[in-house]
């Protein structure tokens, strides 16, 4: 909650004012609210307002990424992110038996560096800033695969970490997108 607050006035300051990113914005906020939710309630429904947001946010940015950033035309950026799912079906089982449930989140992982590295030629800054917010998101599964074990020890666990790493990826990814319309804005004037 406190990562959308920060993007929304980051938003309002910004001379670009992209709804893409006052989007991006609210779907963080949305993703809180789910968490909250399912860490309070922990049902069928919970959890739902728990996964749901989070897969949205992933399609929309991975959706952002592939046509802005990587340039492709608007029926490829569909095609690419839509294969997001399927994909996901196939990495996810394939890594599970290594990193557990944390699996799950390794193709938004995957997607991030791979966006990252295929940026390395085009636009430096932005292909460093998600890969080092690649780097954040990966150090965030750690601590999500550390938490049960590490609750053996210290009760209070890492699953706290998990969710403050995880805010973070979430607003350096909304803040390098607003970033790259900030440029657009300046590079057209």
């Amino acid at each position: 909650m406190i990562a959308a607050l920060f993007l929304i006035l980051a938003w309002q300051r910004s001379k670009a004012r992209s709804p893409a990113v006052l989007y991006l914005s609210i779907w963080v906020g949305i993703i809180g609210i789910g968490s909250f939710l399912f860490h309070t309630f922990a049902t069928l429904w919970s959890a739902a307002a728990d996964v749901i947001p989070i897969l949205v946010f992933i399609l929309s940015y991975l959706f952002l990424a592939v046509r802005y950033y990587l340039g492709l035309p608007l029926s490829l950026s569909l095609v690419a992110t839509a294969a997001y799912i399927p994909i996901s079906y196939v990495v996810v089982p394939v890594i599970e038996p290594l990193i557990g449930s944390s699996s799950g989140y390794v193709p938004a992982l995957l997607a991030i560096f791979i966006v990252g590295l295929l940026m390395l030629g085009r636009d430096r800054r932005l292909a460093l800033g998600l890969i080092v917010t690649g780097g954040v998101f990966l150090l965030s599964i750690g601590f999500r695969m550390a938490d049960e074990p590490v609750c053996n020890v210290l009760p209070l666990g890492t699953h706290f970490l998990w969710h403050i790493f995880n805010a973070v990826v979430l607003y350096r990814l909304t803040m390098i997108y607003l970033r790259k319309c900030e440029r657009s804005v300046q590079s057209a004037q």
